[in-house]
């Protein structure tokens, strides 16, 4: 770790911040942008700052390309994941003869609920068990049947760390013509992600987590060869190919990804989210990831032999997922002792170590697994 990584963000007083899974820390740089972008035009222009305000979203459409690939106009801002993928499949024409939906019953619960109202629609909704191997391409290559409409996939499970196979399943997706969608809400900004390179349609990410961009800011990366084919339901005059004609008897949807983006816009989240993508491109993502790397090999290093195995992240995103038998439950109380961050989901322990995490908070975590 450079010296000046953990000055780069603000983390609550105590021991240490391992929460980057849930919500990653304040990078310092946020509150000056917030000022700088939103709240000085504010003050000094009233209703005319508008103009500011759309040049700071074009800034957070344009560092996520920067970091994920693809250009800034194949990126739409949205509150969140959930909203993304509705607008998304709304916009989708229902095919009877392909009207399957396929996830993973590990997903994020949230976009399960978005899939389970979409056959409100007329769609099927396919689950891979709880208990496939999602890292396995061939798992996805049999279910990726010839009546299926899209497959969700998430990059890294967030109960478990597993990473998919994205790059196979978009090629076989594609290959079927079935419209693949990738959610990066735990990966963007820990693991390097070029979603060119991927080959996917649609990929849905948050900067709340590893990119440490604060809630409300989501967004939806579109490849460009689908956009004119999805016409979503829910839109507004941000969604409009000219947004200030102000015809009420003429909607044209935007010719890029802005179709997905609805009504008036909130602006501090995505000027928050900048500060937060511009400090982690600074960084280096290939780089916070080889210091998560290091962090976790030196826990693992110090930690009694039992724990090896659960502290292996072979083909595993950013996040320690920690399973707890019942007599190995007093880690949580001796973690919460040190004053540590951390969450739990059911008896999976969660711990992350990103940019602003030292050798010596490593060490005090490893103290608390060898008591």
């Amino acid at each position: 770790m450079n010296d000046d990584w953990r000055d780069r963000f603000l983390t609550p007083p105590g021991g240490p911040y391992l929460l980057s899974h849930s919500v990653g820390p304040q990078p310092v740089a946020a509150a000056p942008l917030l000022h700088q972008a939103l709240l000085a035009p504010w003050a000094a222009k009233g209703g005319e700052a508008w103009g500011d305000w759309l040049a700071a979203i074009d800034r957070f459409r344009a560092s996520l390309a920067g970091l994920l690939g693809g250009a800034p106009a194949d990126y739409c801002p949205q509150a969140n994941l959930s909203a993304g993928l509705t607008r998304l499949l709304t916009g989708l024409t229902v095919d009877p003869r392909r009207p399957v939906l396929l996830a993973a019953e590990a997903s994020f619960p949230s976009l399960g609920f978005v899939l389970q109202q979409m056959t409100r629609l007329g769609y099927q909704l396919r689950w891979l068990p709880r208990a496939a191997d999602v890292t396995d391409a061939g798992v996805w290559a049999a279910a990726l049947t010839d009546d299926v409409a899209a497959v969700l996939t998430m990059h890294v499970h967030s109960n478990s760390g597993a990473v998919s196979p994205v790059t196979e399943i978009a090629a076989l997706a594609r290959a079927r013509g079935i419209v693949s969608i990738v959610d990066v809400a735990q990966s963007a900004g820990i693991l390097p992600i070029d979603v060119t390179a991927w080959g996917a349609d649609a990929v849905l990410g948050s900067c709340v987590k590893w990119l440490c961009g604060g809630p409300g800011a989501g967004f939806l990366w579109v490849a460009p060869g689908l956009v004119e084919a999805v016409q979503p339901l829910d839109v507004g005059w941000f969604s409009h190919a000219e947004p200030f004609a102000f015809d009420i008897h003429d909607f044209r949807y935007a010719p890029d990804a802005r179709r997905f983006w609805g009504g008036t816009p909130s602006v501090a989240p995505y000027v928050l989210a900048t500060a937060g993508i511009e400090t982690v491109a600074a960084l280096g993502v290939q780089q916070i990831l080889q210091h998560n790397r290091r962090l976790i090999a030196r826990l693992r290093a110090a930690v009694p032999a039992r724990w090896h195995d659960r502290l292996d992240v072979t083909a595993r995103g950013g996040t320690l997922c920690l399973p707890l038998a019942d007599d190995e439950a007093g880690l949580v109380g001796r973690l919460r002792a040190i004053g540590c961050r951390f969450d739990q989901r059911g008896a999976v322990l969660r711990l992350s170590f990103h940019a602003g995490n030292t050798d010596d908070e490593a060490d005090r975590v490893a103290d608390c697994f060898s008591a």
